[in-house]
């Protein structure tokens, strides 16, 4: 299997190709249209936080093999304010910006494993993973 890619999140067309990188991977692992689907919008949203509060970061695809199943890891990292309440931030319908909020907490529905570490004024780092059904 392909190794890890990473994807600087710099400016909004860096979302689109994080966007394409996440399906392909996805797609050369086995996940089918429906799956990829739900991995390029996890990876869209992550981006678009990126670009939203921390204005520079990177997405980084690993595929994931445990020799009982295979799956994608995806770990958005930017080193920007941070954010201060994460329980906060994970209600649905919270949102400091001009969002619904529905974008760290409904990401967190459509994955298999959510993780999301953060400390202000070093950063956040949100790792991700969804195994082959």
């Amino acid at each position: 299997m392909s190794t890890e890619v990473r994807v600087p999140i710099e400016r909004e067309a860096d979302i689109v190709v994080a966007r394409q990188k996440g399906r392909e991977l996805a797609a050369s692992t086995g996940f089918s249209n429906t799956d990829q689907t739900i991995i390029a919008l996890a990876i869209s949203e992550m981006a678009r936080n990126i670009i939203s509060y921390a204005g520079t970061g990177e997405i980084v695809l690993t595929p994931l093999d445990d020799g009982a199943r295979r799956g994608i890891l995806i770990v958005a990292r930017d080193e920007g304010p941070g954010i201060a309440d994460i329980d906060l931030a994970m209600r649905d319908g919270y949102s400091t910006g001009k969002s619904l909020g529905v974008g760290l907490p409904g990401t967190k529905r459509i994955m298999d494993e959510f993780h999301l570490s953060s400390v202000l004024g070093l950063g956040t780092t949100i790792t991700m993973k969804r195994w082959l059904r």
